[in-house]
Order: C-alpha cells, then sequence, then structure tokens
C-alpha cells in the first residue's frame, strides 16, 4: 500500500529540529514525572473517551465526542465548502427545450464564462451581482431537473423501462462491506449493514423503525434495486444501467488512515476502466447510467491542493451519467438529491398510515427545539447563537446536546422532535443535515437558515414552494444578532403551523422515507420509487 511520505530535510535542519525535540522533551518530562501515574492515566482515558484526533494532510482535527460516531461530525469534507461554480459543460443536451430562453441564458453565461464568478461563497453578500447570477443557475439546473418528474400512473408498466444492475466485481461493493470491522479505528460498522443495512430494530418506536447509518444509502438502494419489478438481466432490454459502487464506503475506510492520494482515487479509476470496456456505456456516453453515493458531492470532488476525499466526481468520464447524492452540488445539472436515509423504512401502508396518524395526534409541548452541537472551530457557524438563543428562554425551546453522547440513541432525538412544533436546522460540516429528514418525519416543521440546506437541494421529494413545509430565516440575520428565532417563531399564528404540518404529515412524508426491501406500498410511493420513475423519466429523453 502506498503510504504518503515527506521529503528528506537538510542535515543542518534536522539538527536544529533534534535540539527543539530534546529541550521540549525535558520540560514535557519534568512535568510529566510530577504527576502521579494513577491520575495521568485517568486524564489519557478521559481524552481518548471524548475527543478523537483526526490528522489529515497538513491540518490536525479534534472532533469532542464522536468516538461512537453516531453523530459523524468529523466524516465530511469540511465545514462550509466553498460553492464553485460553473455549472458542468458536458451534458447541455439534457437540458430540457420547454425551459424558458432567460433561464438557459443563465445557464450558459456560468458555463461560459466561469472564471468570472468562481469560488465565490453563495451565502456572502455580494453588491456586484455575481451571487445573484449564481442563485439564478441554481434555480435554473432545479427547474430542469423538476421537469424530469414523472406524472404517470403509479403502477406503469415496465415494457420499455427495463433497468438494468451491473454485476460489477466485489472489490466494488461486497468487499467494502466487509471492512466494516475496521472501517473506523473504535466503531464496528457491521451492526449498521444488518438487516439489508437498515440496521437494528427500535421497538420503542414501533414497527418499521431501525438503527440506520445516516451513510447507508448506498447499500439500501443497491437492495431495492435489485428486487425492481423492472429489473432486466439482458443489457439489450436496459433503458437504464445502474452501477452499484459504495463510493461512499469506499471514502469512509481512508479517512483515518494517513494514505496518498493515489491509493485514495484506485478505486474510482478502476471503476471508469471496467465501465469503458462495457459497450451499454460507450453507447451514450454513460448518459443512461445511474449512480448511488451515500455521501455529500464535495467529498468526491477534491481539488488537486486538498487531501479528503476522492475525485470521483471530477473525472471527464464522469459528468453524463446521474449522480445520486444525499447532498448535491449545486452547479452539476447531474447532480441530484435525493433524501438521507431516516430510521424508518416501512414495510406497508398501514405502517406509514399508522405513523401519521401517531404524530399528527402528537401533544407537541414545545415551540421550538435543536438537537445538534456547537461549532467551535467554524465561527462563521451559527450553532452556538441558536443554542445561547435557545437555553435563554427554555419555557418555549428545549436544547437536545449531540455533544455529550445525546443524540447517540434514535428514540432520543424522534422523541425530541415529536414533543416540538418547530425544529432549528442550522449548517453543520455542509448545508445539508440528515435531522431535516428525522423532524419532518416527527412532524416538525424545519426552521432553515440557508437554502442549500434544502430548497437547492432535493427537486423530486421537496416542493418548489418552501413555505408550504418550512421556516426560513437568514443565516446573517442571526449572525449579526437582528433576529430572535425564537421569538419570530412565537409570531407564527397556530393556524399556519397546523396547516403546515399537515400538509408535512400526509403529503411529503412518505415519499421522504425508504420501505425495506419487501415492501408492499400500494396507496404511496416511497423515497426510491419516486426517484426510480423520475431516472426513467430522464432516461426516456436521451437523443
Amino acid at each position: 500500500m502506498a503510504i504518503s511520505m515527506s521529503k528528506k530535510k537538510s542535515k543542518a535542519s534536522k539538527k536544529v529540529e533534534q535540539k527543539q525535540y530534546d529541550f521540549a522533551d525535558t520540560i514535557l518530562f519534568k512535568i510529566l514525572y510530577r504527576i502521579p501515574a494513577a491520575i495521568l492515566l485517568l486524564i489519557l482515558i478521559f481524552l481518548w473517551s471524548s475527543s478523537t484526533t483526526i490528522i489529515s494532510g497538513k491540518f490536525v482535527r479534534v472532533c469532542i465526542s464522536s468516538r461512537k460516531l453516531n453523530n459523524l461530525y468529523c466524516l465530511s469534507a469540511g465545514a462550509q465548502p466553498n460553492f464553485e461554480i460553473p455549472i458542468s459543460a458536458h451534458n447541455n443536451s439534457l437540458i430540457s427545450p420547454n425551459i424558458s430562453a432567460s433561464i438557459r441564458d443563465v445557464v450558459n453565461i456560468v458555463r461560459d464564462d466561469p472564471d468570472s464568478i468562481v469560488s465565490n461563497r453563495v451565502h456572502n453578500n455580494d453588491s456586484g451581482g455575481e451571487v445573484a447570477i449564481a442563485v439564478k443557475a441554481v434555480e435554473a439546473q432545479l427547474q430542469v431537473q423538476r421537469s424530469w418528474i414523472s406524472n404517470k400512473n403509479h403502477a406503469e408498466s415496465c415494457d420499455g423501462r427495463g433497468i438494468y444492475v451491473y454485476d460489477l466485481p466485489s472489490k466494488f461493493n461486497k468487499d467494502l462491506v466487509g471492512q466494516c470491522g475496521d472501517m473506523i479505528p473504535w466503531t464496528n460498522f457491521c451492526k449498521y449493514f444488518n438487516n439489508e443495512a437498515m440496521g437494528e430494530p427500535i421497538t420503542k418506536l414501533g414497527k418499521g423503525w431501525y438503527h440506520t447509518h445516516q451513510y447507508a444509502l448506498e447499500l439500501i438502494f443497491h437492495t431495492r434495486v435489485l428486487k425492481h419489478p423492472c429489473r432486466v438481466y439482458n443489457e439489450n432490454e436496459a433503458k437504464l444501467f445502474y452501477v452499484p459502487f459504495y463510493g461512499g464506503l469506499d471514502i469512509l475506510r481512508w479517512h483515518f488512515k494517513n494514505v496518498s492520494n493515489d491509493v485514495k482515487d484506485t478505486l474510482a479509476l478502476e471503476l471508469v476502466k471496467w465501465l469503458e470496456n462495457k459497450k451499454s456505456w460507450l453507447q451514450h456516453s454513460g448518459k443512461d447510467h445511474v449512480f448511488v453515493l451515500g455521501k455529500i458531492s464535495w467529498d468526491f470532488r477534491r481539488k488537486s491542493d486538498a487531501s479528503w476525499g476522492t475525485r470521483l466526481l471530477e473525472l471527464d468520464q464522469m459528468q453524463n451519467s446521474v449522480k445520486l447524492l444525499i447532498e448535491r452540488q449545486p452547479w452539476h445539472i447531474n447532480d441530484i438529491g435525493i433524501p438521507h436515509p431516516t430510521y424508518f423504512h416501512p414495510h406497508s401502508d398501514d405502517d406509514i398510515i399508522t405513523w401519521q396518524l401517531k404524530i399528527i395526534r402528537t401533544n407537541r409541548k414545545s415551540l421550538v427545539s435543536f438537537a445538534g452541537a456547537a461549532r467551535p472551530d467554524a465561527p462563521e457557524n451559527i450553532r452556538s447563537i441558536l443554542i445561547n438563543q435557545c437555553n435563554s428562554d427554555e419555557r418555549k425551546c428545549r436544547f437536545l446536546t449531540c455533544s455529550s453522547g445525546g443524540c447517540d440513541q434514535p428514540e432520543s432525538v424522534i422523541e425530541h422532535f415529536m414533543e416540538s412544533e418547530f425544529c432549528l436546522q442550522p449548517p453543520g460540516d455542509s448545508p445539508t443535515r440528515k435531522s431535516l429528514f428525522d423532524s419532518l418525519v416527527s412532524g416538525c416543521i424545519p426552521v432553515l437558515f440557508d437554502p442549500f440546506t434544502a430548497y437547492y437541494q432535493y427537486p423530486w421529494h421537496l416542493p418548489e414552494d418552501h413555505s408550504r413545509y418550512s421556516v426560513f430565516i437568514d443565516q446573517e440575520e442571526v449572525r449579526q444578532m437582528k433576529v430572535n428565532v425564537v421569538e419570530r417563531l412565537t409570531k407564527v399564528p397556530a393556524r399556519e403551523r397546523d396547516d403546515m404540518r399537515r400538509y408535512i404529515v400526509y403529503e411529503l412524508l412518505p415519499g421522504l422515507v425508504y420501505g425495506d426491501s419487501n415492501s408492499q406500498l400500494e396507496k404511496f410511493q416511497d423515497a426510491f420509487s419516486m426517484t426510480m420513475k423520475n431516472l426513467l423519466e430522464r432516461v426516456n429523453r436521451i437523443e
């Protein structure tokens, strides 16, 4: 295995460093010598149990209370990635001719002249209009993606709509699952991959509830596709090609290992090489192929000067295919956001109806709640402000801290949301949050502070009119202390809250959850069914 090595240093520099090390070692020894061994041991145990030091490239990050990795604050590309423009120029052939000329002009401007607006953060104030152009480009992309939504009958025939699942070499999927025991140094991921990646049942919450890991999407989706009624076993009968590569697991296994970028990219490059030998891939240059990746897009778009993630989605060969992710890159037309896996995996219509009735009748004791943790290493993050505002009015707002293991048990989080009218959903390590979907499934109205958390992410599963299911408060107003969020939410009329909750529970909820692999849903379409229908609608438009 290739390991990153630093260049050799001169002898002179080595001597200087050796003197520094000797001096530091002497002081350290004197300090440690005065500390009784028992106390020193207790200190070391405490530090190990409460923090994790991640060494990656040129930085060291300490992740507080994340040993169990149920709250994977440090397993993302980092806080607030740069929202880089342009839109991918590789695949404008799929942009619908019905989209207005002005929208198409915006897409073309960003595509043809990227250097004029590259590397601007969308959430910053911008008097020059560059952000406005970027936002229009994002909205244009979403209109295109929404134009692929299928309005056809749920029980449509599979004639001419075959789905082919590649039988990839096991190193691209099964072997990665087989590394679950040592993927993360102190956590055994294998328990999360039980029950076809849904995890262990949560009996306290009722039927259909499981301890599902937030990065289990690749396995869950693969299992469902294998049992899709339109699956075909002859490539010539296929309209859509599914590539079951577990790219998210590929990234996770290198997270705590100091390996070179070449090692991290090995499997991605081997996958592309394997596909290029397939006639079905070459036929439409990959346009009729789909990948499901269970981590955020930024994790697969490593830049040359970075050390985190892989370059999978930066490869030229990957531009035409559809990538389904829990968080999309907003300026890539073929990145499509689909819901994070929640803990609820219904088997039947009755499972959904039973849960709907339960949460619509729940007594919501608190007006506002927040489940999360501060980001002390990210001063731009508004979480600390929200926590302070919440704690200052405990009669109306309940705070569930995740920094000390308070969110380790799914039932605690779900019950917390079920007892609240509004759930605060500020950005964390990246704009999106699994917690957004947990709150929606619990009937708690999400309060968003960044449009990239949901509005620019999930065109197939969340409506364009976001006021029907959420409240938006600009994070810049919070950051500048211009608004008290709890007081603002107090002013939302009870009737308006009830209307939003009913829309969430009865209209949105079924399409935000992934049924189990043998689910028998007739009245409802879950997140998987909606996604597959829309994929087939899109692929039917390929010329």
